[in-house]
């Protein structure tokens, strides 16, 4: 790829960014980035800093062999970020938080939470907004909660996850109707507090000791439930992964995909399975150049770029806005 044509697509990153957070900056009232509200007028500032790094980050992953490697490490960034925000505000200090109040910070509330309230919050807004937008970036580099599951289940050969699609819906569908229970036979609150906690735990469990030994992310394909709807929305979203005729069947490809959606029968049937994310972890191991991108009529490498500018944009709005 040529070195202007590399930069162009930083530079749609750089004014992407600036287009998104200028408008929070001027129209909100309480300060939404955090350099405004230690230094009053240092908005500004932060958001120049964001447009260059979400350049920088788009140039990085443009290059198809860098994209796992910088994938991983924006996404551990994210959620170093967003957890250390956690931190800081359970220690007192406000400025961290954008309402001013804790939240669980358990990616399953954003399904089970507007079932359990009755009412749509900020969080499943934005996160359906990130499905319309970007398709599944959500669960390959916008979820606060992934990054741990992802740097953990990067170590080793992947192994394939036994009885998945059933364990993930009915985990899904547990949660949903739990939600639901709560809600109409009003459980004490503090009965849910410690329900929700107790899912949390499990959850970080899986990450930490089975994920870690299959090398595969079996807290998000498996146990998490926005995970699995992530899956099946994904594709009220253009943007497809197809596997070209062409294809040699080395399964190179599957030994760099930790979501467990690349089989024989799915390199056979041209497309990943379900729980693919398009994160484009194995379009470099591909040996015959057979996996891409497509979005309508778009060149599999421009529907590519595409996607990665629209997701790095993505990602450093939400570094620089998320908070808990």
């Amino acid at each position: 790829m040529g070195f202007i044509q590399t930069y162009k697509q930083s530079l749609i990153a750089f004014a992407f960014i600036l287009f998104l957070l200028i408008p929070v900056h001027m129209v909100i009232e309480r300060p939404m980035l955090l350099m405004e509200r230690f230094l009053p007028g240092w908005g500004w500032i932060e958001i120049l800093l964001l447009g260059f790094y979400g350049a920088f980050v788009t140039h990085k992953m443009i290059h198809a062999h860098n994209t796992a490697k910088w994938r991983l490490r924006i996404w551990t960034l994210f959620s170093f970020v967003f957890f250390g925000q956690l931190l800081l505000g359970l220690f007192g200090m406000e400025q961290f938080l954008m309402t001013g109040q804790l939240h669980f910070p358990i990616p399953a509330m954003i399904v089970a939470g507007p079932i359990y309230r009755f009412q749509i919050g900020f969080m499943p807004i934005l996160f359906l907004s990130t499905i319309v937008l970007s398709g599944p970036a959500w669960c390959s580099q916008l979820c606060y909660f992934g990054a741990l599951d992802g740097l953990l289940a990067s170590n080793g050969r992947p192994s394939i996850i036994k009885n998945k699609h059933f364990i993930r819906l009915s985990i899904f569908f547990a949660v949903l109707l739990g939600a639901l229970f709560f809600r109409l036979f009003q459980l004490n609150e503090s009965w849910v507090i410690w329900i929700i906690a107790g899912f949390g735990i499990i959850g970080l469990s899986v990450i930490l000791f089975m994920s870690r030994r299959k090398g595969a992310m079996v807290h998000c394909t498996s146990y998490c439930p926005v995970g699995v709807a992530v899956s099946y929305l994904k594709f009220v979203n253009p943007f497809r992964l197809e596997i070209g005729n062409e294809c040699t069947f080395c399964q190179k490809c599957v030994r760099d995909c930790r979501y467990d959606a690349l089989s024989m029968e799915d390199l056979k049937s041209g497309k990943p399975g379900i729980s693919c994310t398009y994160c484009g972890d194995c379009i470099s191991a591909c040996s015959s150049s057979q996996i891409r991108y497509k979005l309508f009529r778009f060149k599999p490498q421009t529907a590519r770029m595409i996607w990665i500018v629209m997701t790095v944009v993505l990602h450093t709005v939400f570094l620089g806005l998320a908070r808990i």
